[in-house]
């Protein structure tokens, strides 16, 4: 009796590790291929439980995510103005066609980074070859990474591998190259000001000129109304002196003469020596004989 419970408890175990050599489960970030005899027999991308022959076939898994491929160092690149740049760039990637990626690497990763690295590198090098440092330091970096992108991805297809995305982070000049950039930069600048202080200046004396003109013109204009208003001033007084003087000729002398003698005698300390005969003082004399 114990004897049949041991080979039934040992066919039992044994049954279950043949099942567990047949199922095996597929994660849904994974890919898993599995090889019949080395060869590769069935591609599964669905996650859960799966089933395989013991003994004949075997299971490989590769990671179906977004991957980085991110240079340690910049990389030194020569532009078409013969510059020397540094660029740090990084790259996303992930397998899209499992079985085309094992056979063309192994299935090994650190081969197909090395493949991709390759080829961006030298899709950067023909791009940076073909603009100018103020090209790829500000002005054409997105078209570069796009570019970069497409021919990437286009060699990428052969080994199984698609790039979702090509950047570059950082762009710049090497030391020895930097300091005679930012002096022909600063050159550029100042000419640049210099033109603009002198344009600045020009147009400046343009308006003062023009500002002094217009004054000289308002002033002249100004005293010729003066002039003519001063003038006809002058003559509507001649007129009105005229015309009382014709009226009433001793009262307008009389008046005039009181107006003499107030102009004179304004202030106590003014002396004025004139002939006590003198028609100056024709009315005061009158004035006298009248009193007494």
């Amino acid at each position: 009796m114990k004897r049949n419970l041991s080979f039934l408890g040992g066919v039992a175990a044994l049954a279950l590790a043949v099942l567990a050599m047949c199922l095996f489960t597929v994660d849904q970030r994974q890919y898993a291929v599995v090889f019949q005899l080395g060869e590769v027999k069935q591609i599964i991308t669905e996650p859960g439980i799966k089933f395989k022959w013991p003994f004949i076939q075997n299971v490989r898994y590769f990671d179906r995510r977004i991957l980085t491929l991110d240079s340690n160092e910049p990389e030194r690149f020569i532009t078409s103005e013969k510059k020397n740049v540094l660029v740090d760039s990084f790259v996303k990637w992930r397998i899209v066609d499992p079985k085309l990626y094992y056979i063309s690497v192994g299935g090994d990763e650190s081969r197909a980074r090395t493949r991709l690295s390759q080829t961006v590198n030298a899709g950067l090098r023909e791009e940076f070859g073909k603009r100018t440092v103020h090209d790829v330091v500000s002005g054409g970096r997105d078209k570069i990474m796009e570019d970069m992108r497409a021919k990437a991805d286009q060699d990428a297809r052969k080994i199984g591998v698609q790039i979702v995305d090509v950047r570059l982070k950082r762009v710049e000049l090497p030391a020895e190259v930097s300091e005679s950039v930012y002096r022909r930069m600063e050159a550029e600048r100042k000419r640049v000001a210099n033109e603009l202080r002198s344009q600045g200046s020009a147009e400046a004396e343009k308006i003062r000129a023009d500002a002094d003109k217009q004054r000289e013109v308002i002033v002249a204009e100004a005293y010729r109304d003066a002039q003519v208003i001063k003038g006809e001033g002058d003559a509507k007084a001649s007129a009105i002196y005229a015309q009382a003087f014709g009226q009433n000729p001793e009262f307008y002398a009389f008046y005039r003469s009181l107006d003499a003698y107030r102009n004179s005698f304004k202030s106590k300390g003014d002396v004025l020596v004139v002939d006590p005969t003198s028609d100056f003082f024709k009315y005061m004399k009158s004035v006298g004989k009248n009193a007494k």
